[in-house]
């Protein structure tokens, strides 16, 4: 990582917000997927901060905050939206994997204002089924990634506990972005694993097709954590997506000052 690391929280309505900052330039907030951590996003935080802040984030229940009682879909987008607004961050690009980007849909649709970028990585915003369902194709969505991360998620998964992850799997299941998708002016990059076995790229392909102007690129093979199987690529997409021109925000009202935090200085 370029620059220097800084380990922050933030508290709002009995929740924390566990996150890293580093680099500089405008904010790239990434949001880690189910049973995940900051830790997922090793491979891509040197790259992103060389020109970026880079924030990564650790949902409540999982990573730093595994102490807490994990939030649903909505909870998780209200504790993000709230921290954007408690540091006054504009011109955002959120990048989440799987529920992040689930999570990342609705952060940018209650924050238009603030978040300027999207980038959707192998997203569960249209997935349905069981929880029983999900946790079957697990061991096929390991088997077509990188296998040397295997200890890396299963030590995540562990930390997190089965309570966490159950209830994250059976919320976002029941949360759907659909309705969501048709007025979102962020501008938006749908980046999919060829190989997923979790979210199968024909989602991904329905997720950028009901988003306006949204951009698709599918990475052969590569699985569910595309940003792990294959860094390289996933970086350079991902840069020259946020290099290109940025829309008009739309005008909205600064909101209250929401919760207290260790946040950092302006």
């Amino acid at each position: 990582m370029l620059g220097r690391v800084r380990s922050l929280e933030f508290r709002s309505g009995g929740a924390t917000l566990r996150y890293d900052a580093t680099g500089h330039g405008t904010p790239v907030v990434l949001v880690h997927g189910l049973s995940g951590s900051g830790r997922w996003w090793r491979r891509n935080v040197p790259a992103l901060s060389a020109s970026h802040r880079v924030y990564v984030l650790d949902l409540a229940g999982y990573g730093q905050a595994y102490r807490q009682r994990a939030l649903g879909v909505q909870g998780a987008a209200d504790l993000i939206a709230a921290w954007l607004d408690h540091l006054d961050l504009r011109q955002v690009a959120l990048v989440g994997h799987s529920l992040g980007g689930h999570i990342s849909v609705h952060v940018a649709a209650r924050r238009p204002g603030r978040v300027t970028h999207l980038v959707l990585a192998c997203a569960s915003g249209l997935l349905r089924g069981t929880p029983y369902r999900v946790a079957l194709n697990l061991p096929r969505a390991a088997l077509t990634g990188r296998v040397t991360f295997m200890p890396r998620i299963l030590a995540d998964t562990v930390r997190a506990g089965p309570l966490n992850v159950w209830r994250s799997t059976t919320d976002l299941l029941r949360d759907s972005v659909q309705e969501l998708l048709p007025a979102l002016s962020t501008r938006t990059l749908v980046v999919w694993g060829a190989r997923d076995a979790l979210v199968p790229p024909s989602m991904g392909r329905a997720l950028a097709a009901a988003i306006p102007g949204a951009q698709y690129e599918e990475i052969p093979r590569a699985g569910h954590v595309v940003m792990v199987d294959a860094p390289e690529r996933f970086n350079a997409l991902v840069l020259a997506f946020l290099d290109g021109p940025v829309p008009d925000a739309p005008a909205e009202p600064s909101p209250p000052p929401a919760g207290q935090a260790g946040g950092e200085e302006a």
